[in-house]
């Protein structure tokens, strides 16, 4: 779901019910569901016999088995409609990570989530699964196979990552097995995959303006990337095993493809599948960090004469030039996680979906 600033058009936009004979706990609401994850999530749950309810800003896909609500996450009365009579919410919607509106990050990350939380409660709705981030433990130096048990970042990399800190503590705090109301919280990594609509689109625009020429260190830094499905597979399974006496209540959960790559290889495969070159010069890591400080100071600078964005930011080159992957083992042990599609199989997908950004040789 990508919050936009434009007032939305409110209230429901099908006439098609929740199936009356699927069991309440086969009925779920997923918030954000037109977005890239969303619309993943809807099409696996539909698969597995779940009514599914969708509440977003807009509507980007038609199903008449799917009973879509338009509204301001903000707003009960907008959100109240869509998780009624619903068993689990599945809450994936956020603002895209590279807007630099830090009043829309905090008030859909945090506020939104918050209203989610209530109305959720006072809809007598027992399961929330939220779409977290790894990056809230990531402080921008190595972390090789990360567990769960790692702090909160104390320096994020960026503010989005500062309000998905909040929204994350807020929805793991909310859970209250006493209550019947349980919450958990799946932490994901580079999610990619067909009708990505941010980190394929953004790599191919970059390399044909040639912008994907140099790797920054030396190209050995392991990453993971998370193929979309295995994604979704990890919200189900958590919204399945979740229960008042599991290990799930209250805690988060890594959800990787279980198979660290080096990040210049896996950007590399992608441009190489699409017919553009692999990046090939190297620039040493501190060189290209300090380069981007120096160029976010400029930018900063320069704001009151100009808006500039650099592409080249001190959080890309972090991303970029440092080891970030994560443990899978508790979610393999709290709820049988095991990823569904191998890396490699991923990449061939995502590639073969983009086949219309290819470049022509």
């Amino acid at each position: 779901m990508e919050q936009a600033e434009a007032e939305p058009a409110r209230g429901r936009v099908t006439r098609t019910r929740l199936t009356e004979h699927v069991p309440k706990a086969k009925r779920c609401t997923v918030i954000g569901g037109s977005g890239f994850l969303g619309q993943h999530m809807v099409e696996q749950l539909l698969a597995r016999g779940y009514a599914v309810n969708v509440f977003d800003m807009r509507q980007s896909f038609e199903d008449p088995r799917v009973h879509f609500f338009l509204g301001d996450l903000c707003s009960a009365q907008d959100l109240c409609p869509a998780v009624k009579g619903v068993s689990t919410v599945f809450h994936c919607a956020s603002p895209p990570p590279s807007s630099s509106n830090r009043e829309l990050f905090y008030r859909v990350n945090y506020l939104g989530t918050k209203n989610v939380i209530e109305t959720c409660r006072e809809a007598g709705v027992q399961k929330l699964i939220l779409t977290s981030s790894a990056s809230v433990v990531f402080n921008g130096s190595d972390v090789k196979n990360g567990s769960e048990d790692l702090p909160y970042a104390t320096h994020p990399i960026d503010y989005y990552t500062k309000t998905k800190i909040l929204q994350e503590q807020a929805v793991l705090d909310a859970s209250d097995p006493d209550g019947n109301f349980l919450t958990t919280a799946i932490r994901p990594h580079g999610i990619f995959g067909p009708r990505d609509t941010n980190m394929v689109p953004v790599l191919v625009d970059a390399a044909r303006k040639g912008k994907m020429k140099f790797i920054i260190g030396n190209g050995k830094n392991l990453v993971d990337f998370t193929f979309v499905d295995n994604v979704v597979h990890g919200h189900i399974l958590a919204a399945e095993r979740l229960s008042r006496d599991s290990s799930l209540c209250g805690k988060a959960f890594h959800i990787t493809n279980d198979d660290p790559i080096p990040f210049w290889t896996f950007l590399s495969r992608i441009l190489t599948g699409l017919n553009y070159e692999a990046p090939k010069y190297r620039i040493p890591y501190w060189v290209a960090y300090y380069l981007a400080c120096l160029l976010s100071l400029l930018a900063m600078l320069l704001s009151p004469l100009v808006q500039l964005q650099p592409t080249f930011t001190p959080m890309r080159v972090a991303l970029a030039g440092t080891f970030h992957y994560y443990s899978c083992e508790k979610a393999k042990r709290a709820m049988g996680y095991r990823p569904l599609v191998t890396m490699d199989d991923a990449v061939a997908r995502t590639v073969q979906s983009f086949r219309h950004l290819q470049r022509v040789k």
